[in-house]
């Protein structure tokens, strides 16, 4: 198991942002991996894990303790059953189902990041979220001390949200289990409407798997969220805010404000959940309250190709990005009266 010590942890990001750690160990197996977990829990040391490092915001003063970098490998796949290491480069592992004629996550291709934080977020993008195929996640249980294998209805999956993202302290995912579908060679059906609209197809359509996979990729990459370190408007974890639900009685207060500054006419993207709630979309409300693509003057900006994604430009500082994040928190809830929500992780920061 490699160590090092004083360790940048702003390259392991695709926010290039943070300090360094106090030591960076990356494990490659299992066991190096519970090894390392139990050594800082038996010594009382802090303990970051990274995988990816697609969905954290670390802090210019670093990490005072352990950083895990999760660096394990493994794709097995036995008919529509899929095991990965958390360690595995999740577009990868989307690219070879899609060739092996599978169906199931093939619209969650070009989402940066590892495997082993799929279910931690509860990844979703175009109409598909992990947890729709997930049978399975074997994770290290620091409470009890040993390895444990979590079914699906344990892992307490919502919105962005999981178990695991609710006790971020308690699991280390080790392994990811999924049941993807055969359609011989097709996709699941196509749900996003915007995914639909640009294949010409209708909701609920099927398309070849490989199809569905390069037309999101296309649009990923149009909104800059396929990673690419010669576009700065990559430099970001995607999705920065997670799309507001609002209760009816707060939507409705909400849609009042709309109508009050946009006009009567104008009407919010809106998607009711099936507890009554419903969903509008940050990237609307962002857009809406003032701040268009490109947004800002300093080093951290909105994106130029997508106003969810806050950026860096080269020079930006954790401060810098957090100073953006704050400018757009309060500027949506003066103008809707919604507070919008981080979706990626802070370490040593907050908003």
């Amino acid at each position: 198991m490699q160590e090092l010590h004083d360790a940048p942890l702003a390259p392991l990001t695709t926010f290039r942002l943070g300090g360094p750690a106090t030591r960076l160990l990356t494990a490659t197996t299992d066991d190096e991996v519970v090894a390392a977990v139990r050594e800082a829990d038996a010594t009382g040391t802090p303990l970051l894990i990274i995988g990816g490092g697609s969905n954290l915001v670390i802090g210019d003063k670093g990490f005072d303790g352990t950083a895990l970098r999760i660096a394990t490998r493994g794709f097995t796949l036995d008919g529509t059953r899929l095991e990965l290491a958390a360690g595995e480069v999740w577009s990868d592992a989307v690219a070879r189902t899609v060739e092996a004629g599978l169906a199931g996550i093939e619209c969650l291709a070009g989402i940066p990041g590892s495997a082993g934080a799929t279910p931690i977020q509860n990844v979703g993008a175009y109409g598909q979220e992990v947890s729709a195929t997930i049978t399975e996640v074997v994770a290290y249980d620091r409470r009890a001390g040993e390895t444990v294998t979590l079914p699906n209805a344990a892992c307490d999956f919502s919105y962005r949200h999981s178990r695991f993202k609710a006790h971020p302290d308690r699991f280390v995912v080790l392994r990811v289990r999924f049941r993807l579908e055969d359609a011989q060679g097709m996709s699941a059906p196509i749900r996003y409407a915007e995914t639909a609209r640009t294949l010409g197809v209708e909701p609920g359509d099927r398309v070849p798997a490989a199809t569905a996979r390069e037309t999101v990729l296309r649009l990923r990459a149009g909104k800059g969220m396929v990673l690419d370190p010669d576009d700065h408007d990559t430099w970001s974890a995607g999705s920065f805010f997670t799309n507001p639900i609002l209760p009816e009685a707060a939507y409705e207060t909400f849609l009042a404000r709309v109508h009050d500054r946009l006009g009567p006419d104008v009407t919010p993207p809106a998607w009711p959940t099936d507890d009554g709630r419903v969903k509008t979309s940050a990237a609307w409300l962002i857009d809406k309250a003032g701040f268009t693509k490109g947004y800002g003057s300093g080093p951290a900006r909105i994106s130029t190709k997508h106003t969810l994604a806050l950026t860096n430009r080269g020079q930006a500082t954790t401060e810098d990005l957090l100073a953006l994040a704050r400018e757009v928190v309060a500027g949506v809830r003066d103008a809707f009266g919604v507070t919008l929500v981080n979706e990626p992780v802070t370490v040593g920061v907050s908003l």
